[in-house]
């Protein structure tokens, strides 16, 4: 036998080996590694749901703090209503106030020596003498300064029929507008004693 050289037949030019492409297989490990698109949802949800809870507690918060000035107003109203109510009580119970009333249902002042009832033989000690009508409170006799704060306080001035007292608008227990004493000018002062100022 001969020898032939083989040769290898020429290739058609512009023509493409046929070789399979290469790629990288990934291992089990780097499978498990790559991120997940659920993990992913997850974390934007987590984010999501974290700004949603911090809008609501501020909103909450915020309304706390408006109930808070809110309240805080309400009560400053009501200490100043407080106030006034302890006022308006002091004038009533000041002791001008009382005698002025104590006088309007008939009470007087008395001005002579006290007499005592001794209650185990029913002897009476001292001479007993009656209070004269003029000399309380509301003639001017009692207090030289009125309480400017009685002036639209009423006084109370017992019924006919001996039932509840009545209140009634009837003469102030404090100084003219004038300054001078109820009664007028036409009382006189006693030694030493300096006249009413006029306060408004």
């Amino acid at each position: 036998m001969s020898a032939v050289a083989l040769t290898p037949a020429p290739r058609p030019r512009g023509a493409v080996p046929l070789r399979t492409p290469l790629e990288v297989v990934a291992t089990r490990g780097q499978r498990r590694a790559r991120p997940r698109a659920a993990y992913a949802i997850a974390t934007v949800a987590g984010v999501f749901a974290i700004l949603l809870t911090q809008l609501l507690l501020s909103i909450v918060l915020s309304d706390g703090a408006y109930r808070i000035t809110a309240l805080e107003a309400e009560r400053i109203e009501l200490d100043r209503t407080a106030q006034v109510l302890t006022e308006r009580l002091n004038v009533f119970d000041s002791a001008q106030n009382v005698a002025a009333n104590a006088e309007s249902l008939g009470m007087v002042v008395s001005s002579v020596s006290p007499a005592f009832l001794l209650l185990s033989d029913g002897s009476v000690q001292g001479s007993p003498t009656p209070a004269g009508a003029g000399s309380g409170v509301l003639d001017g006799r009692g207090d030289l300064v009125g309480n400017v704060l009685l002036a639209d306080v009423p006084l109370v001035i017992p019924t006919a029929a001996g039932g509840a007292s009545a209140v009634v608008s009837g003469v102030p227990p404090t100084p003219s507008p004038s300054g001078s004493l109820p009664s007028g000018s036409s009382t006189a002062l006693p030694s030493g004693a300096l006249p009413s100022p006029v306060t408004r």
